[in-house]
């Protein structure tokens, strides 16, 4: 298996795994057009894990400055149990403290349970001390 920095065009593939993964959302900003700036922006921060060239893993990371952010950290499940989440996301944050960034947060999903009891399961913090708001410029209910 290989792991290796995703690349807009990987695209099509991330979209057809984050369809076939329970728990998971598709929004505007997973367009083709927002995930080659999202990638540009974040340069050396987002990674694919593939298998015989068959992407079987990911994990989207990109950061403001003062806080990482992951989202769409996703195993295919005949893939899960290897070591291979986890190999992402340290990753993601060895690659985040390079550019002094210490505090990483991830959004996941109330009912996602099988993403919440990874994320507990690897010393990840659940915040109670907070509220999430959003803001939506845009009319699509999708945004």
């Amino acid at each position: 298996m290989n792991l290796r920095q995703m690349k807009s065009s990987d695209h099509p593939d991330l979209i057809t795994l984050f369809e076939a993964t329970p728990g998971v959302a598709l929004r505007d900003a997973d367009s083709y057009e927002a995930t080659r700036q999202y990638l540009e922006r974040n340069p050396g921060l987002n990674f694919v894990i593939e298998d015989k060239e068959e992407i079987i893993a990911c994990v989207m990371c990109g950061h403001d400055g003062r806080r990482g952010y992951l989202q769409h950290l996703i195993v295919k499940p005949d893939y899960r149990k290897m070591g291979l989440g986890e190999r992402l996301f340290t990753e993601c944050l060895t690659k985040l403290s390079q550019i002094g960034i210490e505090k990483t947060h991830i959004f996941v999903f109330k009912d996602n349970g099988i993403a919440n009891a990874f994320w507990l399961s690897k010393g990840w913090i659940l915040r109670e001390d907070v509220n999430h708001y959003s803001y939506t410029s845009s009319t699509s209910i999708n945004a």
